[in-house]
């Protein structure tokens, strides 16, 4: 009998840039039955492969009374559809589905736990999203961060028990495609993006790619490019991705930014690697992440990277050797790293990152690694 697996986030951002890329090869290479559900977005379920179900469940980000209407209707899918797994991520859709998945009795309720809210949050609102997050993973069978150093911090803080959970290879929730990371086209992607934005070709070029939001860490990232450029350095910073929450940033260095010629919005992108290309820098100076791909697809394409130094991005990189690391929420230690890092030898630097990237988070390998684990859960499930 066909397995039956399915994959829940809030919204379909998420499965198209995690989660589709795995789902496709484990479809190419099982006979399973494979479902998707979200918030309603008729655009991706046209683009699914026809091997891929796609069923719409309204959830949106944030707090929601939704959310009632929302686990009702997971757990009349669950019980009609009998899935053998279900695989779930994003906060909102985590909490649905491991509630609606434990009462229709899902054998397998698996958390990819790929970033926790609560971790960027202070005081009374930590304490009580640090509880939900405890009791997602109570009611998961098994879970599954995307970072050696998540689960260590997760085993520490006592979100579960040392027995429950693991880490797929090396990390990342769907690895590098070095097809579309290809840095064989480096040259030719760098001299594109920069006529582009008229970027001069022997100007240092700093980039940050993700949602222009302050757990990001924006307000750092603006507060020492706006020092760096105060010093007179001949540099630009490429800001890309979508714009979210902009009210709770420093107004000062957002507004400063938005009327300086050498800070460029470039909003959201489908091609990334060229962006990535016509860099000299990666920046990702955020709060909390599960991993932060962005790192490791920097490094496909021979960028060194300045990170800040939490659980996840430290996976992704290897400090001193591709890149940087700086304390979060520290505008001044990024400034001083962002004046440093166009000394180092970047080259070296680059090839190193390269390296690193390839042998251990290959998609075509981790994807191998994740269908093997998949029929490890479900042969457990028995």
């Amino acid at each position: 009998m066909k397995k039956k697996i399915c994959y829940i986030t809030t919204v379909s951002l998420t499965l198209k840039a995690f989660v589709l890329s795995v789902a496709e090869y484990l479809a190419s290479h099982t006979d399973w039955e494979i479902t998707m559900i979200c918030d309603g977005d008729e655009e991706f379920a046209k683009s699914l492969p026809k091997n891929i179900r796609y069923i719409p469940v309204p959830m949106k980000r944030g707090v929601s009374l939704s959310a009632f209407k929302a686990i009702s209707r997971l757990k009349k899918i669950f019980k009609e559809e009998k899935f053998d797994l279900i695989q779930y991520s994003t906060p909102n859709a985590s909490l649905y589905a491991a509630i609606a998945g434990k009462k229709a009795k899902i054998p397998v309720r698996l958390y990819c736990q790929w970033g926790m809210a609560y971790v960027g949050m202070k005081g009374l609102k930590r304490k009580i999203f640090k509880v939900i997050e405890k009791q997602v993973c109570r009611m998961s069978t098994w879970i599954e961060p995307d970072s050696h150093s998540n689960l260590a911090f997760s085993h520490q803080e006592g979100l579960y028990k040392a027995e429950k959970g693991s880490v797929i290879g090396a990390g990342s929730a769907c690895g590098v495609n070095l097809q579309k990371f290809d840095i064989s086209r480096k040259e030719e992607y760098r001299k594109e993006i920069r006529e582009k934005y008229n970027l001069p070709s022997d100007a240092f070029v700093y980039i940050f790619v993700g949602r222009i939001t302050k757990d990001k860490g924006i307000d750092e990232l603006l507060s020492a490019y706006k020092k760096l450029q105060e010093s007179g350095q001949n540099t630009y910073l490429l800001l890309v991705g979508r714009e979210e929450a902009t009210e709770e940033l420093n107004q000062e260095n957002y507004d400063w930014s938005k009327v300086c010629d050498r800070v460029i919005y470039t909003g959201p992108t489908t091609e990334v690697e060229k962006y990535l290309a016509a860099s000299d820098c990666y920046l990702l100076p955020s709060y909390r992440e599960g991993f932060g791909l962005g790192t490791v697809e920097a490094e496909a394409m021979g960028v060194p990277v300045i990170v800040t130094d939490i659980p996840g991005p430290i996976d992704a990189m290897l400090p001193g050797e591709t890149g940087l690391t700086v304390p979060k929420g520290d505008a001044e230690a990024l400034y001083q790293a962002m004046k440093e890092i166009p000394e180092k030898d970047l080259v070296a630097m680059g090839k190193k990152g390269y390296a690193f990237a390839v042998e251990n988070f290959e998609r075509e390998k981790l994807c191998a690694l994740i269908l093997e684990d998949r029929k490890r859960l479900l042969d457990e499930a028995k």
